[in-house]
């Protein structure tokens, strides 16, 4: 996948794409990517840098919206302030809103009406030349029909549901399917607004409304209604911007975190106030003292934390973690990993906040890198079991989630087409994360690795490979190859092992494994340690007295994520 994809990077896929205004197909081999894969225009303008969009850089949004519960319908307004990153003579601003919602006007700097035209979900805005280092603002004015998700989260689109009590409860979800759904924007992950966001929400006055970051004002507007308004004060994913509206109490302390006290506000239906107060705040403190412990100072101090009750399970956004794990330990039930280990806390809390970190302070900018969110949030849960229940939990816990991986596409996926990877970008790539930090044998250095990507990217819009370099540079091993095997094919590296007769010389080598292959392991007992670098090539080594045992194949498996296999005797 590596040459494959650095051809599609050279060629300019996306431009091409563009002015052919055609379909094209990508075809690999099964272990290279899906095959016969066909992505539309509509794809690559959802999903590519185009021309439209490469000119301007995003600086704030301010949303106003309104729903109705009853004709589930929205109207709304998005203002859009923007940078002008490079001389925009002639050219026109792509904003996304996906069908059916429709635009029926756009204000240039509050004030001139601008023309635009229509191609699919892309609106094509004809905005005044502008000069490099300028900025602009343009206010979307739109309403109509919504999408609505048929599987929430899992599924693009809001929810309306209602709540134990028949009491209306809505919200929305739109991690890939993208923010446009339900708001106009910039719907690329690598552009964030610079200088936040706020989100204005008119609901009836029986309901509250909750959303990012803190609450600036509430109105009671005398027809029935009421208005609130959030912002936050960091850069924020579009997808991580979302109303919640329901029968909301809340709740509030101060947690004492590495950049000091932190506020952290609850929101939860009225009829669970007393139970939330008893379940969430420990989960929470238990959440921060771990993560902070591996990643460093939650990223979002300015913004405070929130953890809001939703009628899905739950999903990442920024300072605004939704919850819908029924305030019971384990995945609705349930242990992912089978060890037991799962069901010890409460899966949605830990791994939805883990994403605080990774996915929101560290965002890809192409969704094909998203096991850079997903990956490193799901080993997020290995290192709180790691910090609450010690390492052997969690190298159980670890080796359990593996009955998740099919292997059945790469993890990353195809770029500038709004595409995404394998599902093993959860259980797959917390394994590679895993036997990295196992061949490094040194947690202390792993850790400051963790927290390095969090400070030197803090607030960053990323590539895979800009996490791959950063990681082999601070270990300082090519680790290259490692993640071109694990995220790039689906085949799962084999370690050779073959003995000679008085089982005092161990011979070994990689199998099954991309050219260069080359992963560290550290094998070690209570009684010796040995650190081997195997290649595609034969080496050997003399073994030391209590060393055999290291080289016992279950326990090379269980620290991992390999195949073993015993060759013929020397």
């Amino acid at each position: 996948m590596q040459n494959f994809t650095s051809v599609i990077r050279n060629l300019h896929l996306k431009q091409l794409c563009c002015a052919l205004g055609c379909l094209f197909i990508i075809s690999t081999c099964k272990a290279q990517g899906p095959v016969n894969k066909t992505f539309t225009h509509a794809d690559t303008l959802r999903g590519s840098i185009t021309p439209e969009r490469a000119w301007w850089d995003i600086l704030r949004y301010d949303i106003a919206v309104k729903p109705d519960y009853i004709s589930k319908t929205i109207s709304g307004s998005s203002t859009i302030t923007y940078k002008v990153v490079s001389d925009n003579k002639g050219q026109q601003m792509q904003i996304d809103l996906q069908e059916p919602l429709i635009i029926d006007s756009v204000l240039y700097n509050s004030s001139a009406q601008l023309s635009f035209t229509k191609e699919g979900n892309a609106w094509h805005v004809k905005v005044p030349d502008q000069q490099k280092a300028s900025d602009g603002q343009v206010t979307v004015f739109y309403h109509g029909q919504v999408k609505e998700s048929t599987r929430p989260p899992w599924s693009a689109g809001w929810t309306f549901t209602q709540d134990s009590l028949g009491r209306p409860w809505m919200t929305v979800t739109c991690q890939g399917g993208g923010a446009s759904v339900w708001y106009p924007c910039k719907d690329h992950q690598s552009d964030e607004p610079d200088n936040g966001a706020s989100l204005t929400i008119t609901v009836p006055d029986t309901l509250v409304a909750v959303a990012n970051g803190r609450l600036q004002s509430k109105k009671v507007n005398g027809d029935g209604s009421a208005t609130y308004k959030w912002a936050v004060a960091n850069p924020i994913s579009t997808y991580c911007i979302i109303p919640y509206i329901g029968k909301y109490v809340n709740f509030s302390e101060k947690y004492n975190g590495e950049k000091g006290p932190l506020d952290l506000n609850y929101w939860v239906l009225d009829y669970n106030l007393q139970r939330a107060k008893g379940y969430m705040p420990p989960q929470v403190h238990n959440m921060l003292e771990s993560l902070e412990h591996w990643f460093g100072p939650y990223p979002f101090y300015e913004d405070g934390y929130q953890l809001i009750e939703t009628s899905h399970s739950g999903m990442e956004h920024q300072s605004a973690v939704s919850y819908g794990n029924g305030y019971a330990f384990g995945y609705r039930g349930r242990d992912g990993s089978g060890t037991g280990w799962g069901m010890k806390w409460d899966f949605i809390i830990i791994h939805e906040s883990g994403h605080e970190w990774f996915g929101n302070n560290i965002t890809t900018k192409d969704l094909a890198d998203m096991y850079v969110h997903e990956g490193f949030t799901n080993y997020s849960e290995t290192l709180f079991i790691d910090y609450i229940f010690g390492k052997d939990a969690a190298d159980a816990y670890n080796a359990g989630i593996r009955r998740g991986i099919r292997n059945d596409r790469p993890i990353i996926a195809h770029y500038d087409v709004n595409d995404q990877g394998s599902g093993d970008m959860y259980p797959k790539a917390s394994n590679m994360l895993h036997a990295i930090r196992h061949g490094l044998d040194n947690d202390e250095l792993f850790r400051q690795i963790l927290r390095g990507l969090n400070k030197d990217f803090y607030h960053q819009t990323v590539t895979s490979r800009q996490v791959e370099d950063y990681i082999s540079e601070k270990t300082k091993h090519n680790y290259s190859k490692v993640f071109d095997q694990y995220l790039r094919t689906t085949r799962i590296p084999q370690l050779q092992l073959r003995w000679d007769k008085n089982k005092t010389k161990v011979s070994y080598r990689w199998s099954n494994c991309v050219k260069g292959f080359d992963m560290p392991l550290v094998l070690q007992n209570d009684k010796a340690k040995v650190k081997i670098v195997p290649t595609e090539q034969w080496q050997q080594l003399t073994l030391k007295a209590n060393e055999a045992p290291l080289f016992d194949t279950s326990a090379i498996v269980k620290m991992y994520y390999v195949t073993t296999a015993l060759v013929n005797q020397l």
